[in-house]
C-alpha cells in the first residue's frame, strides 16, 4: 500500500502479512496532521496463555495492537512527547481490557504485550526531521540515497540468546517436535512475560506500566532522497536468521522494488518447510514493514 503524506514530502509504502491465513498480530498505522506524520510499526507478542480473554475470534494480542492504534489517535500532538502519548493510550487500552474481563481473572502472563517502532516525521522546509521512539525488537534502517545504509536502532534482544540456548539444549535431548518443544518452553516463556508486564521500567508496550517506559529514542535530520525502513522481526528474518539478504540489500530492495516484493521472497522461502530455521520457536512469523521516502 502506498500512502502520500498531506505535506507532499513523504511517500509511505507499507506491507503487513500474517504467517497464517486470517490471523495477524502485526500492524502498521499512519497518522497525518498538519506538518507531522506518525508511522507506527507494531509487533504483538504471541500469547503464552491457554485461552483468550477479550477476543475469542482474532485473539487478545490482535485486539491489543488494534485497540492501541485506536486509543493513540486522539493523543497525538506535536507538543506532546511520544512517550507521554503512549502512556495515555495504554491507560485507555487498559480500561477497555478491564471492561471486558473480570477483575483479577486474567493471570499477568496472559496480558498482551507488543513491540513498537514509532517514527515521527516533522516537516519543515526541505526534508524533515525524524523522531523515533522504540520498544521491543523491531528494526529500523536508513538509506540515505547515496548507497549508504545505517542501522538506526541496533538493539539486540538479550532474551533471544537465552531462548536459543534453551532450544538447542532441547534439541540435543531429542525434543525437536514443535508441540513438545513449545510445552517444554512454556514455563520459561510465562515467567518472562510476567516480568515484562510487571517491570518498573517496561521495555515493551504493556497493559499496566509500573513506571515510565524505557524506550530507545533518537533524532535524525533527513534530506530529500532519504528513506527510512521500519520492520517487525518477522520481516527481518530475511536477514537474521535466514541470511537471504544483507541489511543493505534488504533496504535497497524495499526502496527499489517495494515492500510487497520483498515480503513475497520471504514467504516463498518459508513455504519450503525443509529450509526453515530449526532454532526458531515459530516456523514462520507475522511480518510488517513501512518504507518512508522523503521527497
Amino acid at each position: 500500500m502506498d500512502i502520500a503524506s498531506r505535506a507532499g514530502r513523504l511517500a509511505i509504502d507499507t506491507v503487513c502479512d500474517g504467517a497464517s491465513a486470517g490471523h495477524n498480530e502485526d500492524l502498521v498505522a499512519v497518522f497525518e496532521q498538519d506538518d507531522m506524520t506518525d508511522v507506527l510499526v507494531l509487533d504483538g507478542a504471541t500469547s503464552v496463555a491457554d485461552v483468550d480473554y477479550v477476543d475469542l475470534g482474532q485473539g487478545d494480542v490482535t485486539w491489543f495492537v488494534h485497540e492501541l492504534r485506536r486509543c493513540l489517535a486522539p493523543h497525538l500532538r506535536r507538543d506532546r512527547a511520544q512517550g507521554d502519548s503512549a502512556l495515555l493510550a495504554l491507560a485507555d487500552v487498559r480500561a477497555a481490557y478491564r471492561a471486558r474481563t473480570e477483575e483479577g481473572a486474567v493471570p499477568p502472563y496472559a496480558w498482551p504485550i507488543a513491540a513498537l517502532t514509532w517514527l515521527r516525521f516533522l516537516h519543515a522546509g526541505e526534508g524533515c526531521t525524524l523522531h523515533a521512539w522504540c520498544v521491543g525488537d523491531c528494526k529500523t534502517l536508513l538509506f540515505d540515497g547515496d548507497a549508504s545504509i545505517s542501522d538506526l536502532d541496533p538493539y539486540v534482544n538479550p532474551q533471544e540468546a537465552i531462548l536459543q540456548t534453551r532450544i538447542a539444549a532441547l534439541a540435543q535431548s531429542g525434543i525437536v517436535d514443535g508441540a513438545a518443544r513449545k510445552a517444554a518452553l512454556l514455563p520459561m516463556l510465562r515467567e518472562r512475560r510476567m516480568e515484562q508486564n510487571m517491570a518498573l521500567a517496561p521495555t515493551i508496550l504493556c497493559l499496566a506500566p509500573q513506571g515510565p517506559i524505557a524506550a530507545r529514542t533518537f533524532t535524525v535530520p533527513l534530506a530529500p532522497g532519504a528513506a527510512v525502513i521500519a520492520m517487525t522481526d518477522g520481516f527481518w528474518r530475511l536477514v537474521d536468521p535466514y541470511r537471504l539478504l544483507t541489511a543493505g540489500e534488504l533496504a535497497r530492495r524495499c526502496v527499489a522494488d517495494g515492500a510487497a516484493s520483498v515480503l513475497a521472497r520471504l514467504r516463498t522461502f518459508e513455504a519450503d518447510q525443509g529450509r526453515a530455521d530449526s532454532l526458531a520457536v515459530k516456523r514462520a512469523d507475522d511480518a510488517a514493514a513501512a518504507v518512508c521516502r522523503v521527497h
